[in-house]
């Protein structure tokens, strides 16, 4: 009986891609991790030499990227940023005008630093002009987001991927993206885009129930004990007082509810109200400490994607505020779980409720990576501090503008005297950089690589490119554009600029047409996921906060996908 057929190494490298991007889709498995498998499946499959197998790690990309964010974040810490943008944004104008103010600012924001810390400096300003116009959070934060997405379309540092395509550009064509290269394309479609999202956008976003609804206190979880007494209160008692017992604890064990009657048994409280009214309305103590000073305040937050305390517990706040600050309830997310708060970990996009100082809470966030949803009294600048490291993130610049340093020498060198210049703390040196996205990178730059040096990249440039044969230079920058759009829904965006710039410039070769537009294109399709929470982490982060629902994200973002197809599109066939 004859053996069956070996599989070519075209064969074999599509499928080690289609089963990544099931892995991908299905969010079970890390990302970074993901990248991992696909990388040691290749190798196993002879497309990646064992010799050959970290060599994404030294692509001068991954290492722009580390670069970046540690500059980015000096910059976020110094505090600058952020009184620029509230500086920027006029107190006594119309809701659409002071939205459209903080739009342009947090475009602009992101366009120079990571589009999570440009998200972290305007969030709470967008939570302050929808309470000053009494409206819902909702009105805001998703267009907020979707604008820190665009800006970074703008320039090469605005998000790793365009650093992968301009280093794709450099492997495939001889030379790496100017910084400001994509900058006509990204200007014109972020303009656009602004200019929907603060007229028309937002008020595509429903509001659920009259306003009053929208605006009253969110729900917070937070434990109760059992006093000494033992006096369990009645259900009723605890509805009247806003409450919902979602489990009751002994020690860690969970016990049923009606058996909570001993003194120090916990019980796991839903409510609108805090842990210290709750305890006034019923025969309960309150577990968390309630700080009397003058100036204390509880502040709602968010914890953003790259925060130190993700994997840590709650009491992780208290240690590394020095006893200052205090988690006195948690978001909703911990009501689904019903284990005792002691058991929960930290995840990215949790919300948190500190009680605290509001010199001390403010001095916290910054450090922790956590965004403000609730306003606080911002963190004062340092004129000085924050003047040596804008300088140095200028110097930067115009070493790559003028003097053509790679991206990867000028930033990682910029990092570096930060560093040396203690301009940015120490422990946060490493901190900022997100590590899962430089093993994403690293991994995926091999595995993409061996997807075209297998030939199934080629087979799949030919069969896209003879769909498009007959097709306006226009539409075929409108279908890479889309290809690269909906695989990004699935993809990190990284992983999707790996696998599609090298095809576009295939494609574009067939068809003998401008390989720097179909480039392009890609570029501004990968960061263009407008359309579901999952696509990129900053509407992630929103949709806690804002209340948001899966679908709301394709109401408001799928006039805003077409808008920035087209605008694209027509630029560069334009200038191509």
């Amino acid at each position: 009986m004859a053996g069956l057929p070996a599989l070519s190494p075209a064969m074999l490298s599509t499928a080690i891609l289609l089963a990544t991007l099931v892995l991908f889709a299905s969010e079970r498995v890390r990302h970074d991790l993901v990248a991992l498998i696909a990388l040691f499946a290749s190798i196993v499959a002879g497309l990646v030499k064992p010799g050959e197998a970290f060599a994404g790690f030294s692509d001068p990309a991954v290492l722009a990227v580390a670069g970046v964010l540690v500059v980015g974040r000096a910059v976020e810490l110094s505090g600058a940023a952020s009184w620029i943008a509230k500086v920027a944004i006029p107190a006594k104008v119309s809701f659409p005008f002071r939205l459209a103010g903080l739009l342009v600012i947090a475009a602009l924001l992101s366009a120079f630093m990571n589009n999570i810390a440009a998200l972290v400096v305007t969030m709470p300003i967008a939570t302050e002009i929808a309470r000053d116009a009494r409206r819902p959070a909702a009105t805001t934060l998703m267009p907020l987001a979707f604008a820190t997405i665009l800006g970074g379309m703008t320039t090469l540092i605005g998000t790793p991927a365009n650093l992968i395509l301009s280093s794709v550009r450099e492997q495939e064509l001889g030379e790496p993206f100017g910084f400001f290269t994509m900058t006509p394309v990204g200007v014109a479609v972020t303009l656009a885009g602004l200019i929907y999202l603060g007229m028309v956008g937002w008020r595509l976003l429903p509001i659920r129930g009259r306003a009053a609804r929208q605006t009253r206190p969110p729900w917070r979880v937070f434990e109760m004990a059992v006093p000494a007494d033992g006096d369990m209160p009645a259900a009723a008692t605890l509805r009247a007082a806003g409450a919902r017992v979602l489990a009751a604890f002994r020690s860690t064990e969970r016990i049923a509810v009606d058996q909570a009657q001993h003194s120090g048994d916990r019980l796991l409280v839903l409510s609108r109200s805090s842990p210290w009214d709750v305890a006034q309305a019923v025969n309960l103590e309150a577990v968390a400490q309630r700080n009397e000073t003058d100036d204390a305040v509880t502040a709602r937050v968010a914890v953003a994607h790259g925060s130190p305390l993700i994997g840590a517990g709650y009491d992780e706040v208290r240690t590394r505020s020095q006893e200052q600050l205090e988690v006195v309830a948690v978001g909703p997310r911990v009501a689904r779980e019903r284990k005792p708060l002691i058991r929960i970990r930290i995840r990215a996009g949790d919300q948190l409720y500190l009680r605290g100082r509001k010199d001390a809470i403010a001095h916290f966030i910054a450090g922790a990576r956590l965004l403000e949803i609730d306003r606080l009294d911002p963190m004062p600048v340092n004129r000085r501090r924050a003047a040596a490291i804008v300088a140095v993130f200028a110097v930067a610049i115009i070493g790559i503008v003028a003097f053509r340093l790679s991206p990867a020498l000028a930033f990682v060198g910029a990092a570096a005297v930060l560093a040396g210049a203690r301009l940015i703390p120490p422990d946060d040196i490493y901190r900022s950089i997100d590590w899962s996205v430089i093993i994403l990178l690293g991994a995926m730059i091999p595995v993409g690589q061996s997807f075209e040096h297998s030939g199934a990249a080629g087979l799949a440039a030919l069969w896209l490119s003879g769909v498009l044969a007959a097709q306006p230079f226009f539409l075929v920058l409108v279908a890479l554009c889309c290809v690269t759009l909906l695989l990004s829904i699935f993809l990190n965006n990284v992983a999707t600029a790996i696998i599609m710039g090298p095809m576009a410039i295939a494609v574009a070769r067939l068809l003998g047409v401008d390989p720097d537009a179909a480039l392009l294109a890609v570029l501004i399709g990968a960061s263009s996921d407008f359309l579901t929470p999952i696509g990129h982490q900053n509407n992630l982060l929103v949709m806690g906060p804002g209340g948001y629902r899966f679908t709301d994200y394709a109401r408001m973002g799928a006039p805003l996908v077409v808008i920035v197809v087209v605008i694209a599109a027509a630029v560069l066939a334009f200038s191509g």
